[in-house]
């Protein structure tokens, strides 16, 4: 699973082993923030584990780590407190697609004879189509993304 992914929360609780390699390189993928974000993807699984693969212990690992340790501090205090035991989530991945799309994939349909079409009218499905492949694309609809495209080149052949 891609980085970005696990950073901007692609909830996937059957991670769980998350390795983050050249730890120690400073950037924006590498913040306290982004470590913490990425870090706690391995935190839904009770499983979990996380591997920072580093030379050196930077500034942003330390802060990284001693933030994740209070966190969990934290939770086991609550969980003994409540008599929660920590379980995985179970999801399968039609649900995990579900909640990264509000759409469902439909095929694309374009008129019988798009070249009897008036150039105007043409133009306007080339918009049209262009907003659903992006809108296809950000709801990681790719395979739909990708039939927009599609249509788009042999509609643009008509212009």
């Amino acid at each position: 699973v891609g980085i970005n992914l696990l950073r901007e929360g692609l909830d996937l609780p059957e991670v769980s082993l998350v390795a983050i390699l050249d730890a120690d390189k400073e950037g924006f993928l590498r913040s306290a923030t982004s470590l913490i974000q990425t870090i706690g993807r391995a935190a839904r699984n009770v499983r979990g584990k996380v591997i920072l693969y580093a030379d050196l212990v930077t500034e942003a690992i330390r802060q990284a780590v001693d933030e994740t340790n209070r966190r969990r501090e934290i939770q086991l205090a609550y969980n003994r407190r409540h008599g929660i035991t920590p379980q995985t989530i179970e999801k399968g991945v039609r649900d995990i697609v579900a909640e990264f799309s509000g759409r469902r994939a439909e095929p694309v349909e374009l008129p019988k004879e798009p070249a009897q079409l008036p150039r105007d009218e043409i133009a306007r499905l080339v918009r049209t189509l262009e907003k659903e492949m992006k809108a296809a694309a950000e709801a990681l609809e790719f395979e739909l993304a990708a039939a927009y495209r599609d249509k788009l080149r042999e509609l643009r052949r008509l212009l």
